[in-house]
């Protein structure tokens, strides 16, 4: 028997998004809460004057079958695009161009693309932050930091957010929930994005970097729907960005500025930097998803799945087709 459930799910990410769309499809009542002004999560994106960065995932791949063919969907709606970028490899000896054939896709005309295709349809609530889970006899209500103890009451909650923001809302129900998230460690990445007021000479369009305070940098506005003026967006590693994490932009742009230069990288006309607390996970679990029927609470997330965009669509994939079992859609 078909059974329709309403279903709150807190983060607006990926793997938020990809499980909504699918249990929406499936007929149930949906609604997600986010706590910043747009969706996408770390698939983010940072407007200045002129140009614009995609500040952090910088790109994702499709390496299964069914994450490629959503992605020909995004494609097909403008959402995505290829990016075919000139890549080198800093940290060897001499630097080497980086020849891998993989197909790397960006979101178009931003990183944020997909994640506002996926969101289309669906009820999402911007400027939320969920505190706290309150267990009812009746469902499940949600704490908010902006408007207290919500109304709604739901059958079910999904978490989808940051394995060590999620610890404290499932704490109170779940031993074995909360402790999952405390076994991997998610680390922090400084992100700088420069602009320029006329095209610089770097002869490549992005590198990886093996030593050194950087890790990657790439030339922005090379991606698709990008514009014109010239920016380049610079990511620390994650062990310098853990070392420096309460370092001001100032401090960050001393070191990280000068390394770009060592790389071939001109001075910018404007710089800004932005610290992603939780960027990286070191050890992503392989567990895909958790769902606790008893408790009708489930727990989604790239970190519980690869540490990449595919990973966090297959996570959210997977919770709802649990979740669908069980409602018998």
């Amino acid at each position: 028997m078909t059974i329709h459930k309403s279903i709150a799910i807190v983060g607006a990410g990926i793997a938020g998004l990809s499980c909504a769309t699918r249990l929406d499809d499936a007929g149930h009542s949906v609604h997600v809460f986010e706590k910043s002004r747009g969706c996408g999560g770390r698939m983010s994106n940072r407007r200045g004057e002129q140009g614009q960065w995609d500040h952090g995932a910088q790109y994702f791949t499709a390496r299964t079958p069914l994450f490629r063919a959503e992605v020909s969907r995004w494609q097909q709606a403008g959402a995505a695009a290829v990016w075919k970028p000139e890549i080198r490899i800093f940290g060897t000896h001499p630097p080497a161009q980086h020849n891998s054939v993989i197909e790397r896709f960006v979101g178009t005309p931003k990183m944020t693309a997909p994640a506002r295709l996926l969101a289309k349809n669906l009820h999402v609530q911007h400027q939320t932050t969920i505190k706290a889970l309150q267990r009812q006899q009746q469902g499940w209500q949600l704490h908010s930091a902006e408007h207290g103890l919500l109304d709604e009451i739901f059958d079910a909650v999904v978490i989808a957010v940051p394995a060590p923001q999620a610890t404290p809302l499932l704490q109170p129900f779940s031993a074995h929930f909360s402790i999952l998230p405390t076994a991997v460690t998610m680390v922090g990445c400084w992100a700088m994005m420069l602009e320029f007021s006329h095209p610089t000479e770097i002869p490549f369009d992005a590198a990886f970097v093996n030593d050194g305070s950087l890790r990657w940098i790439a030339r922005d506005s090379s991606k698709p729907g990008r514009g014109v003026t010239e920016t380049w967006l610079l990511h620390a590693s994650g062990e310098w960005s853990e070392a420096h994490i309460e370092d001001s932009p100032e401090a960050v742009a001393a070191t990280l500025l000068p390394a770009f230069y060592k790389l071939g990288g001109a001075e910018p006309q404007s710089w800004s930097a932005h610290r992603w607390r939780y960027a990286h996970t070191e050890k992503p679990l392989t567990a895909g998803y958790l769902w606790q029927e008893a408790l009708a609470l489930g727990l989604c997330g790239d970190w519980l799945n690869g540490d990449k965009v595919e990973g966090a669509w297959w996570s959210g994939q997977k919770l709802a087709d649990a979740i669908l079992q069980v409602t018998g859609t």
